[in-house]
C-alpha cells in the first residue's frame, strides 16, 4: 500500500496579496529582503550512504555557507559500491516539487544532477524556463564509473537541451563526449577542443574536470567564463585515495553555492578546487563503508568544542616554554649579564642555523596550497637570508673579526644539525606537518621577545638592545599571528593521524629550540674550534 494512497492532501489555503505581505512582515522574510546566506536548490537523485546525489549536494551547500534546499529525481538503493535500484516517482511529482519550492523561497542558485530520465529532464527545462534563477549549474550524470551509459537516447538529448539552460556545465571527460557525440579524449589539449565545441553550440561556460586523466596533477579548466575563446587552467596535485564517491556531484554543488558571492565563475571555481582537494584528502578517515568512499566534506571545519590545532600545540609544550623562561641563557641575555663569548657562540649557530631554516621556509612555500601562503613563507625565507643574518655578520664581524665568508661557513653544532635535520625531514612530509614544525621558530621566539622585553624595561645602554628589539617586534609578532593561522587551517584539512603528526613536529620543534638557547651557555667560549677537532 503507498503513502499517497493512504495519507490526505489537505487543502491549500488561498492566497491573497495582502496574506503574503502580513506573512513576509510576521517572519522577516520579504521575498525582497537580502538573505543572510544563498538559497541554492540541488535537483537530483538520493544516495542513502550520504557521498553522493543531494545529500553530498546538501553538505557542500552547508560547507561553503549556503542554505540548501532540495528536489528529488530519482530514489536510488546504493553504498560505497555502486547503484542496486533507482525507483522515479514521475515527472509530474517532480514538477510539484520544484513549483512547492518556488512558488514560496527566492532561489539564488540551482544546482542540476541526476534526471533520471527524459520526462524528468524536460519538466526541468520547463521549470528553469518559468523560473529563471540567478544561476544553473548542470552536472550532467550520464555515465557510471565503471563507463556504461546512465541514460537512453532519449533523455541523453534532453540533457544535451539543458546544458542550453545551464550557465555553467560540469562534465567528466566521458560526459563530455556524450555531450559532443564523440569519443572521449584521452589528452587533455583533445579535451579542451571538445569543451571549446560545447560551449559554442550550448553557450554554457563549461568547467572541464581531467580527474579521469592520469599524472601528478589534476587539471580542470573553465572555457569560454569571460569569451569564446578565454580558457582558465585550474591545477591541484593529484590527490593518491580511493574515497571519490560523489566528488563531482560535491565540486559543482560548491560552485553553485559559492557563485551568489563571488564576482564570477573564476573565484567560485578556484575557491571549490581548494576546498573538494581537502575534502578528498579527509576522506579516509570517516571510515564510511568498505568502496569508494565519500570525500569528507565539512574537513575545513573543527568539530563543534574542538580546540584550534594552535591552541593544542602551545599547551602541549606548556612545559618546554616554562623551561625557556627559566632558562640561564634567557635571564642573562635579558639583564645583560651574558657574556659576549657566549652571545657571539649564539648568533654564529643561529647564522648556519638560519641558511637550512630558509631553506625549509622555500619548501613550504612550495607546497604552500593558496597563493597568500606561498607569499608569506617566501618571502619569510627571503627575510631570514637578508635581515636576521645581515645583523649576526655585523655583530661577529664587529666583536670577532669575522667577515661574512667566515659567519657563513660556520659549521653546525650539533644541537643545530639536530634541529635543521628535523625541520628538513619534516618538510618531506606534507605542507600540515612542515608549517607545524616551522611555527615555533616563530612562536618561541615571539615569546621570547615578550619575555625579555618585560624583563630587560629600559633598553638604553644595554649591550643586547637590537636583538631584544628585534624578538619583541611588532611586526614579528603579527608574522607569527599569521603562521598560527596558516598552521590552522592545515590543521583543519587533515586527519586525525596527520593532526597527530603535526603536533608532534611542534613538540619536537620546541624542544629544539629550548636545546637551541641552551647551548650558548654550554660552549662559553669564543672562536670556536672546529668540530672534528673537539
Amino acid at each position: 500500500m503507498s503513502l499517497a494512497a493512504t495519507t490526505p492532501v489537505l487543502p491549500v489555503p488561498a492566497r491573497t496579496p495582502a496574506a503574503d505581505a502580513q506573512a513576509a512582515d510576521e517572519h522577516g522574510a520579504s521575498r525582497g529582503a537580502e538573505p543572510s546566506r544563498p538559497r541554492v536548490l540541488s535537483i537530483a537523485g538520493t544516495d542513502p550512504t550520504g557521498g553522493a546525489g543531494i545529500q553530498a549536494d546538501l553538505k557542500a551547500f552547508a560547507a561553503h555557507g549556503a542554505y540548501g534546499m532540495a528536489v528529488t529525481t530519482a530514489l536510488v538503493a546504493q553504498n560505497t559500491h555502486g547503484v542496486r535500484t533507482v525507483h522515479v516517482p514521475g515527472a509530474d511529482f517532480l514538477a510539484e516539487q520544484l513549483d512547492a519550492v518556488s512558488d514560496d523561497v527566492v532561489i539564488d542558485a540551482v544546482k542540476i544532477g541526476m534526471v533520471a530520465d527524459e520526462p524528468n529532464a524536460r519538466a526541468i527545462a520547463a521549470w528553469l524556463g518559468r523560473v529563471r534563477p540567478p544561476f544553473v549549474v548542470l552536472d550532467p550524470v550520464m555515465v557510471a564509473t565503471s563507463g556504461h551509459r546512465l541514460l537512453d537516447e532519449g533523455a541523453e538529448q534532453a540533457v544535451r537541451e539543458l546544458v542550453a539552460l545551464a550557465d555553467l556545465v560540469t562534465p567528466n571527460l566521458p560526459e563530455l563526449a556524450v555531450l559532443v557525440g564523440e569519443p572521449a579524449a584521452t589528452t587533455w589539449p583533445d579535451a579542451l577542443a571538445q569543451a571549446r565545441r560545447l560551449h559554442a553550440a550550448s553557450g554554457a561556460v563549461v568547467l572541464l574536470k581531467g580527474g579521469h586523466l592520469t599524472g601528478e596533477e589534476s587539471p580542470d579548466a573553465l572555457v569560454g567564463a569571460r569569451g569564446p575563446d578565454d580558457v582558465t587552467t585550474f591545477s591541484a596535485p593529484r590527490v593518491d585515495t580511493v574515497h571519490t564517491h560523489g566528488t563531482g556531484c560535491s565540486l559543482s554543488a560548491a560552485v553553485a553555492a559559492l557563485r551568489p558571492r563571488r564576482d564570477g565563475w573564476e573565484s567560485a571555481t578556484r575557491d571549490a578546487k581548494t576546498w573538494l582537494t581537502g575534502a578528498l584528502r579527509a576522506g579516509g578517515a570517516l571510515a564510511v563503508g568498505t568502496g569508494r568512499g565519500p570525500v569528507d566534506h565539512l574537513a575545513h571545519l573543527p568539530a563543534l568544542g574542538q580546540r584550534t590545532f594552535s591552541e593544542e600545540a602551545w599547551e602541549r609544550v606548556a612545559g618546554w616554554r616554562e623551561a625557556v623562561e627559566s632558562m640561564g641563557f634567557v635571564r642573562a641575555l635579558a639583564d645583560g649579564s651574558l657574556a659576549a663569548g657566549d652571545f657571539g657562540f649564539y648568533l654564529a649557530q643561529d647564522a648556519a642555523y638560519l641558511a637550512e631554516y630558509s631553506r625549509v621556509l622555500s619548501r613550504a612555500s612550495q607546497l604552500a596550497p593558496t597563493p597568500e601562503a606561498r607569499q608569506f613563507f617566501a618571502g619569510a625565507a627571503v627575510e631570514s637570508l637578508e635581515v636576521e643574518q645581515a645583523l649576526h655578520r655585523d655583530w661577529l664581524g664587529e666583536h670577532a673579526g669575522m667577515d661574512r665568508g667566515a659567519v657563513e661557513s660556520v659549521d653546525p653544532s650539533p644541537v643545530t644539525a639536530a634541529y635543521t635535520n628535523h625541520l628538513h625531514a619534516a618538510s618531506n612530509g606534507s605542507y600540515a606537518e612542515t608549517v607545524a614544525a616551522l611555527l615555533p621558530c616563530y612562536w618561541l621566539y615571539s615569546h621570547v621577545g615578550d619575555v625579555l622585553v618585560r624583563r630587560a624595561g629600559d633598553l638604553d645602554g644595554h649591550p643586547y638592545a637590537r636583538w631584544i628589539s628585534l624578538y619583541g617586534d611588532p611586526a614579528f609578532a603579527e608574522a607569527t599571528r599569521t603562521a598560527c593561522s596558516f598552521a590552522d587551517e592545515a590543521a583543519r584539512w587533515a586527519s586525525p593521524a596527520e593532526r597527530e603528526r603535526m603536533l608532534r613536529a611542534f613538540e619536537l620543534s620546541s624542544m629544539h629550540e629550548y636545546l637551541f638557547f641552551e647551548q650558548g651557555l654550554t660552549r662559553p667560549t669564543w672562536p670556536a674550534p672546529p668540530l672534528a677537532a673537539r
